[in-house]
């Protein structure tokens, strides 16, 4: 019901092409089809597929073409990124294609030889490189990686098993802890899960601490 309301605010042009967009992905769609026979396509869906691909061209030539501009506009100055999302957002960049991607990856998990044949995938990934450059400009960028980075973590998961000294209680590290631990000089980071020290690599490392 809140997409219905926000939908009042698009574009009838714009409101259309999601309509047809979530057509084309009900038609891919599988059904239980008794009796067909696996990886083996009828026309018609291989044509729904076709049509999906070229859709999927015309929207990433699109978006390919106004990213770059708004990538360019919005690394001016915070206020800059913030209005150039706001238009970004309400263009198809921020309402077809983040649905367009969640709906790929589920038709790919359900039929993923169909979605081989469609080839649409493909043509998403090109525009893996625009994206990275824009949210890069993201004010917060490094703050928001770093909290994702922080929690969960488990120190100590790693002496689980015989070598672990009579499997002693795992300790968890909270996000405030390890954030408290960074701050006064120290350098634990998050690993799959694990809370890492690297202090003493860090002196040792090539790269610098701004790549640790």
């Amino acid at each position: 019901m809140d997409q219905e309301l926000y939908s009042k605010e698009r574009s009838a042009s714009l409101d259309l092409l999601l309509r047809f967009q979530r057509l084309l992905v009900s038609k891919l769609y599988p059904a239980d089809c008794v009796g067909q026979v696996p990886n083996t396509y009828s026309p018609d869906l291989l044509g729904v597929g076709s049509l999906l691909k070229k859709y999927t061209a015309l929207l990433c030539t699109h978006i390919g073409d106004i990213l770059p501009v708004a990538t360019s506009i919005a690394c001016t100055s915070h206020r800059h990124f913030a209005e150039v999302s706001c238009v970004v957002d309400g263009d198809l960049t921020g309402i077809l294609l983040p649905e367009l991607v969640v709906s790929i990856v589920l038709l790919l998990s359900k039929n993923a030889g169909l979605m081989q044949e469609a080839g649409a995938i493909p043509l998403l990934a090109g525009l893996l490189e625009h994206l990275d450059r824009f949210n890069h400009l993201a004010p917060g960028k490094e703050r928001d990686d770093n909290e994702d980075l922080a929690w969960p973590g488990i120190m100590g998961s790693f002496f689980t098993g015989q070598s672990c000294r009579n499997n002693e209680e795992i300790t968890l590290i909270r996000k405030a802890d390890l954030e408290n631990h960074n701050k006064d000089g120290g350098f634990w980071t998050v690993i799959d899960g694990k809370v890492y020290d690297i202090k003493d690599f860090q002196t040792q490392s090539l790269t610098g601490s701004s790549i640790l």
